[in-house]
C-alpha cells in the first residue's frame, strides 16, 4: 500500500525514493516524445532522458484534451502525497488505454533543502530522472533568477548614473532572488561603502519561486507575450510616487533573452513511460502555485487528459489556478482530485504525529471536516471532485469504511489509491472514478472588475471561510495606491500559510469566522496580479533546525544518496 512519505516497498522495506528511481531503466526521451505527439524538429535533447519542447515549431492548434486539476488536504507532517498521486493516476489513466500527461511544477532547492522535499512524486510514483529534476535540471530557475537580478542591477545602476526617471531609491519595490531558504537575506542593505559602489537603500531577496519573473514566466503564452509582460513590471515609485516600469528603465528584451531557452516546457517521462511536461515552480503559499500555461496548453494539444497540480490544498493553489491561471489562459477544468489520508485527517482531529498509527474513530470523524472543506471548495467553481484516499499501512479495515460511509454520505466519489508501491496499477481505481466524473464546466470565483477588496473579501468568505477581513495601515495604503494607478481590477494571489483555512498555522480542522489579517499589498503588474500578504508569511523562507541537505550526499562514481 502506499506509504507516502515512508520508505520501502512491499518487497524491501529498505528502499528510499531515489533507490528506487536509480534502479529504473529509462527510455530515451525520443521515445516518450514520439509517444507524447510531439515533432522531432521540435525536440530539444538535454542528453538522453531530459528534453525541452521548442514551442515556436509546434502548431498553434487548440487544445483539445480534458484536465484534471490534483490538489489536495490543508497539508500536515504526516504526508499527504498529492504529487505521487497525480503521477500514478497520469499512469493509471494509461493502463487503461488512456493518451495521458501529467504537467507539473519543477521542484525548487529551497524545499530540496529544507524540510518538505523534492516534487517528482515517490516510490513506484515517480518522474525520473529523479535526481536531475531535483537538483538544477534544465537550469530554469536561474535563468529566471538572472533575470530578476539583471533587472535588480539595472534599476541601481539608473539612480546611480544621474536617475533621469527621478526614482525614490526608497521605493524601489523590486527585490533580487535566490533559489535557497536564506533567511539573512530578507533584509539587506545595498550600495554601502561611498558614491562608487552606488545609492544605499534598503531592500531584501525573494525565493526564485515566488518572483515576479518565475510567475511572468508561468503565465507567459510565448516569447513576446513574454517580454511585454517584462516590460510591464512596477520596479518601485519616482519621488512624485508616479509607478516606474521595467520598460522604461529598457534592457528589457536581454531579460527575455536570459530566459530564451527556460520558456520551452520541459519533458522527462514517468516510471511507467507516460510523458510528463515539468516547467515552472511558484510556490501556493507565497505565489500562485501552478505550472507554466504554455506547459499545460502543449500537454493539453497533444494528449487525450492531462494532470496538473496546484500547490497545497483548495484554498492555495487550486483557487488561485482557477480565478488566476484558468482565467488567463481561458482553461477548462473538467475534473479534479482532492487527495487526502487516513494519517492527516486523523493528525486534523486532534491526534499527535506519534500516534497517528493507532486506529481512532473519533479523531477520524473530527478530521475529516477538512476533507469536506476542500471537496465543498472544488464544488464552488462548478467541478465535480474526486477524493483520492492515498493508502498507508498503518490504515485499518474499519477507518477505511468509514471514509467510504462518509464519502456516499457525502455524495462525493471516493476511490483508494496505492500508487506508491504499485504505481500506476494502484490508481487504476483512481483512474476510471476520475473518467466517470469529468464535466469541463469549470468557473471563476469572483470578478475582478468589482475591485481588489472585493475579490479579497470574497476568497476569505467562500473559501477560508473567514467572518470578517482586517487590514494593515500599510496595505489601506496600498490600496488606495492600487486604486489610484488603474490595477484595481486585477486578479488577486493571497499570499497565507498552506498549514489553515486561517492565517493562524495551528487553527487546523475547518475553522470558520475567523478574521484574515492582510498586512500588505503588492501589485505585480507584469504577472497581472495583486499579492496580498497575510499573517505571518515570508517570501523568503528559512531553513528548519536539521535540514534536508544534512542527508545529501555523492560518491565517486557520481551516484547520489539521501534525496529522499
Amino acid at each position: 500500500m502506499s506509504r507516502g512519505r515512508l520508505r520501502g516497498s512491499v518487497g524491501d522495506m529498505t528502499l528510499t525514493d531515489v533507490d528506487i528511481a536509480q534502479a529504473h531503466t529509462l527510455e530515451p526521451i525520443t521515445e516518450i516524445a514520439d509517444r507524447a505527439g510531439i515533432p522531432a524538429d521540435a525536440l530539444i535533447p538535454y542528453g538522453t532522458t531530459k528534453a525541452k519542447v521548442d514551442i515556436t515549431r509546434l502548431d498553434d492548434t487548440a487544445p483539445t484534451g480534458k484536465l484534471v486539476l490534483v490538489t489536495g488536504i490543508s497539508p500536515t507532517p504526516a504526508g499527504e502525497g498529492k504529487s505521487t498521486v497525480l503521477i500514478g493516476l497520469t499512469d493509471g489513466l494509461a493502463r487503461l488505454g488512456v493518451k495521458a500527461a501529467a504537467a507539473l511544477r519543477e521542484p525548487s532547492q529551497g524545499p530540496v533543502m529544507g524540510i518538505k522535499g523534492g516534487a517528482a512524486g515517490g516510490g513506484y510514483s515517480q518522474i525520473v530522472p529523479m535526481e536531475e529534476i531535483n537538483l538544477h535540471f534544465t537550469g530554469d530557475f536561474h535563468a529566471i533568477a538572472a533575470s530578476t537580478n539583471t533587472l535588480a542591477a539595472l534599476i541601481d545602476n539608473h539612480i546611480q548614473q544621474g536617475n533621469a526617471l527621478g526614482i525614490d531609491p526608497r521605493r524601489v519595490t523590486w527585490q533580487r532572488c535566490l533559489d535557497v531558504n536564506d533567511r539573512a537575506l530578507r533584509s539587506v542593505i545595498t550600495g554601502l561603502g561611498g558614491p562608487v559602489h552606488g545609492t544605499p537603500r534598503e531592500t531584501g531577496f525573494t525565493i526564485t519561486a515566488a518572483s515576479e519573473i518565475m510567475a511572468v514566466l508561468c503565465l507567459a503564452t510565448g516569447l513576446e507575450d513574454l517580454k511585454r509582460r517584462i516590460e510591464s513590471i512596477t520596479v518601485g515609485f519616482t519621488y512624485d510616487q508616479r509607478p516606474v516600469t521595467a520598460g522604461e528603465l529598457g534592457g528589457t528584451g536581454a531579460l527575455a533573452a536570459l530566459m530564451k531557452e527556460a520558456i520551452n516546457p520541459n519533458l522527462v517521462q514517468t516510471l511507467g513511460g507516460t510523458p510528463a511536461y515539468v516547467h515552472g515552480g511558484p510556490f501556493a503559499n507565497i505565489a500562485h502555485g501552478c505550472n507554466s500555461l504554455i506547459a499545460t496548453r502543449v500537454a493539453l494539444q497533444h494528449a487525450d487528459v492531462v494532470c496538473t497540480e496546484a500547490g497545497f490544498g483548495s484554498d492555495l493553489g487550486a483557487e488561485k489556478f482557477l480565478d488566476i491561471k484558468a482565467r488567463s489562459g481561458d482553461l477548462d477544468v473538467a475534473g479534479a482530485v482532492v487527495v487526502a489520508t487516513i494519517r492527516s485527517l486523523k493528525y486534523n482531529g486532534g491526534v499527535a504525529r506519534e500516534d497517528l498509527t493507532t486506529e481512532n474513530l473519533d479523531a477520524l470523524k473530527a478530521g475529516v471536516v477538512n476533507l469536506a472543506r476542500h471537496v465543498s471548495n472544488i464544488q464552488q467553481f462548478g467541478i465535480t471532485p474526486v477524493v483520492a484516499l492515498n493508502l498507508f499501512t498503518s490504515d485499518t479495515t474499519a477507518e477505511r469504511e468509514f471514509m467510504r460511509t462518509w464519502a456516499k454520505d457525502f455524495q462525493v466519489p471516493i476511490a483508494e489509491s496505492e500508487v506508491w508501491a504499485k504505481g500506476g496499477e494502484g490508481a487504476e481505481e483512481l483512474a476510471r472514478t476520475v473518467l466517470d466524473n469529468l464535466t469541463g464546466t469549470s468557473t471563476q470565483l469572483y470578478d475582478p472588475a468589482r475591485g481588489v477588496e472585493k475579490s479579497i473579501e470574497t476568497i476569505a468568505k467562500r473559501i477560508y471561510r473567514a467572518g470578517a477581513v482586517e487590514y494593515s495601515p500599510k496595505a489601506l495604503k496600498d490600496l488606495q495606491v492600487i486604486r489610484d494607478n488603474g490595477w484595481d481590477d486585477l486578479p488577486v494571489c493571497i499570499s497565507k500559510t498552506q498549514y489553515s483555512f486561517s492565517d493562524d498555522p495551528t487553527a487546523l480542522g475547518a475553522p470558520s469566522g475567523h478574521t484574515l489579517h492582510v498586512r500588505e499589498l503588492l501589485p505585480r503588474t507584469g504577472a497581472g496580479f495583486i499579492v496580498a500578504l497575510t499573517g505571518a508569511v515570508m517570501t523568503m523562507p528559512g531553513l528548519p533546525k536539521k535540514p534536508a541537505a544534512d542527508n545529501i550526499d555523492i560518491g565517486a562514481d557520481g551516484r547520489i544518496s539521501g534525496l529522499f
